[in-house]
């Protein structure tokens, strides 16, 4: 397809300064250093903070204090407003929404400096995905776009959840022609309306090569969707009319397909061979693969056997980290000023200055202004291409502390690998409540799935690991803390993910997190187990 050949060649002067720079990750570094300072000295915010556009590395990193996202709230909620400075002297194009697994929503200014960043990063990874996958020429693809709450739809620009928003304008235009949906089926009136759209373009497109999703969950979501509404979707595309969806699709074109239709009405909704036949030309499915979504992402990639799997990088709404690149997940060393905080004595690194194995928490500071932003991210350093070092995601760093047990993501996921999950069953998380089920806090492990075993017994075996944990112990033996609870049934991924968007989260980004901590009693849906399936602790 011509819109591929341009595409790879609209990147290649990114990736080839990229591919130079990889034995010159200090210079590079420095000098981005020195192009964000003078940028921000010059800003209200900059002005306010004391910056000054000839400090060095070494001024920068002794004169700002480590940050997060409060330390920013009051002013970019200002500019939002129109009522304070910007961040950085650069034009804010939009702000984009963002949450955690506790916060509400979060609005990051993305401004041309900030955008010009992450198409930084885009450009060798695309380079790299063609080179490595050369079947992706060859079909439409479908980066997802995860969008907003129906409730915030009314207040949001069109483009401000779509994933090609990422790329420069140029790259943008030309990746447009080799999508396989179009970006206005996020302008449909709800979220079932956009994904109803979005699956009718995707069965259309029998040379579909390549889905791309953050969240192996939404992937999966996007999957069992297409087996509830496949009758509806065949009537749509056999007729090419929305139906009764026609008011809430704002405008779109419905597309005609007779040949999706007759798979859509010949399948059962259970088949698995059914997406084979579907997309027999998919050559990559790609997603978050590492930590708690490494099991959602087996899932997803064994429901699509024919395409590769490539796991992302670590992006987050506030910058990228990490991007695959020559089969390791490099530093996007070109994008922004990174740092790294050791958590256990908050030593901060420059990057040039880590080594093998070492365990560290990102900083950044980007062209959305925010400066030695910390992402509660643990990674580890796994090698170096020539001297920019593979980081590999180890999980979020959230602690919980419901009466001073202190609790953290990592100790968490190291005590549920002594938990022999059987067949048919998959974690989903481990949550931190304030009463657990008999008046007191505890923690109670969800399980996806209705395979062999007690989650009584499961439980059991958590609930000892957790005990390696000295302040677990004492809140244990002090009765302050229920026993681990175990709740197994058919349908907890979705669930889980319900409650995510009931606590604010940005439909498609929910990540699987290992440890969550979610206020006041275990919600009613989740309560209740399928027929047959025992939920005791």
């Amino acid at each position: 397809m011509l819109g591929h050949r341009l595409l790879q060649a609209a990147a290649a002067p990114g990736h080839r300064r990229f591919a130079a720079g990889l034995r010159q990750l200090e210079r590079v570094q420095r000098q981005k250093l020195a192009e964000l300072v003078g940028l921000v000295a010059a800003s209200d915010s900059g002005r306010r903070l004391g910056v000054r556009p000839d400090w060095s590395w070494e001024t920068f990193r002794d004169r700002l204090p480590v940050t997060d996202y409060e330390h920013w709230r009051a002013p970019i909620e200002e500019a939002r407003a129109g009522q304070g400075g910007a961040l950085i002297d650069s034009p804010v194009v939009r702000y984009q929404p963002t949450s955690g697994s506790t916060s509400a929503i979060k609005w990051i200014p993305y401004s041309k400096r900030f955008l010009a960043e992450l198409d930084a990063a885009i450009s060798p990874w695309i380079a790299d995905l063609y080179r490595a996958h050369p079947r992706l020429r060859r079909g439409g693809h479908y980066w997802s776009m995860s969008w907003m709450p129906t409730e915030l739809r009314d207040s949001m620009r069109e483009d401000v959840n779509d994933d090609l928003q990422l790329m420069s304008l140029g790259k943008r235009l030309l990746a447009g022609a080799t999508q396989s949906v179009p970006q206005t089926v996020s302008l449909a009136r709800s979220s079932d309306d956009s994904l109803f759209a979005t699956l009718a373009y995707l069965v259309a497109d029998r040379s579909l090569s390549l889905l791309s999703v953050w969240s192996p969950t939404f992937g999966l979501g996007l999957l069992d969707a297409l087996a509830t509404w496949r009758e509806e979707l065949a009537r749509a595309l056999r007729a090419g009319d929305w139906g009764p969806r026609s008011a809430a699709m704002a405008g779109q074109r419905c597309p005609r397909s007779a040949r999706g239709a007759a798979l859509l009405s010949a399948w059962d909704g259970q088949d698995p061979e059914f997406f084979t036949r579907l997309w027999p030309g998919l050559a990559v499915v790609s997603a978050w693969d590492t930590s708690a979504s490494a099991p959602w992402a087996r899932r997803l990639s064994e429901r699509l056997p024919q395409a590769a799997f490539q796991g992302k990088g670590l992006w987050a709404t506030e910058g990228v980290v990490t991007f695959p690149y020559r089969d390791h997940h490099l530093l996007a060393y070109r994008s922004h000023v990174y740092e790294f905080q050791d958590p256990e004595d908050d030593r901060v690194y420059a990057p040039w200055e880590l080594r093998t194995g070492q365990r560290v928490m990102p900083l950044m500071s980007t062209g959305a202004g925010l400066l030695r932003y910390r992402l509660n991210d643990l990674v580890r350093v796994e090698g170096h291409l020539g001297q920019v070092p593979a980081l590999s995601f180890l999980g979020r760093l959230g602690s919980t502390d419901l009466v001073g047990e202190k609790l953290t993501g990592q100790a968490v996921h190291r005590a549920l690998e002594a938990v022999p999950v059987p067949a048919g069953l998959a974690p989903v998380s481990v949550v931190a409540l304030d009463d657990s089920g008999d008046g007191r806090p505890g923690y109670v492990l969800l399980l996806d799935g209705d395979g062999d075993g007690s989650p009584a017994e499961l439980g059991g075996i958590l609930e000892q690991a957790l005990q390696a944990n000295f302040h677990y112990q004492l809140a244990r033996n002090l009765q302050q803390l229920a026993p681990v609870r175990c709740l197994a049934r058919p349908g907890m991924r979705d669930l889980y993910l319900e409650q995510c968007r009931r606590r604010g989260m940005i439909e498609g980004n929910i990540k699987m997190e290992t440890l969550q901590h979610w206020r006041g009693e275990l919600p009613a849906s989740l309560r209740a187990p399928a027929a047959g399936v025992e939920a005791l602790s």
